[in-house]
């Protein structure tokens, strides 16, 4: 290999994907770049097997690779790339929901309390228990909901990217990130919520 990883942080995207498109050993230094927000990010969507979620990362890149000549440079590489993981991790959920029954959690004694005293009571023996919580409630969303809280909230991503990613008009962005926190209060005082 003519180049180190270490010298890979100090290509841009840009260069990586023109490198990567003359050598394919560059294409190393952008799944160094996006392994972990992506698979972060998998499992965000609900895929918290690690070796599911790799598996789904793995294809995601095959795919970009394959497709890495049809990439225009004058977006984010990142955004690129979380459409296409997006797309790989929801097929993969898809498949999973037909196969089995999806798990439902009862939230009993919860639906007197305000979510945010909840959230600050001794309920929360750890950041652990509030992180699950947070992921039991988000599976219980439907896809379109959860996956712009996901990456709104959890992947700290803006409404342009988001947009980019799930090939929607920011504006709807702005209605699904605000129907989607509505959803997930009602979801989290425990009201029996079924959404489509």
């Amino acid at each position: 290999m003519l180049f180190s990883l270490k010298k890979c942080k100090e290509w841009t995207d840009q260069e990586l994907v023109r490198r990567s498109l003359a050598d394919v050993t560059y294409f190393s230094c952008l799944y160094e770049r996006y392994e972990d927000s992506l698979l972060r990010y998998i499992q965000r969507l609900g895929l918290r097997d690690i070796q599911e979620a790799r598996d789904v990362l793995q294809n995601a890149f095959v795919k970009a690779w394959k497709y890495l000549n049809t990439f225009d440079d004058r977006m984010k590489l990142s955004s690129w790339l979380y459409r296409i993981v997006h797309n790989e991790a929801i097929s993969c959920l898809r498949k999973k929901a037909t196969s089995t029954k999806r798990q439902q959690w009862a939230y009993a004694g919860h639906t007197e309390e305000d979510p945010e005293e909840w959230e600050k009571s001794d309920k929360w023996k750890s950041l652990e228990e509030l992180d699950e919580h947070i992921h039991v409630v988000l599976d219980q969303l439907s896809l379109k909901y959860k996956d712009v809280l996901v990456l709104k909230f959890l992947e700290n991503r803006s409404y342009e990217e988001i947009s980019d990613i799930l090939k929607i008009p920011e504006g709807t962005v702005a209605t699904r990130i605000n129907r989607a926190k509505k959803a997930f209060r009602k979801i989290a005082q425990g009201d029996e919520l079924l959404l489509s």
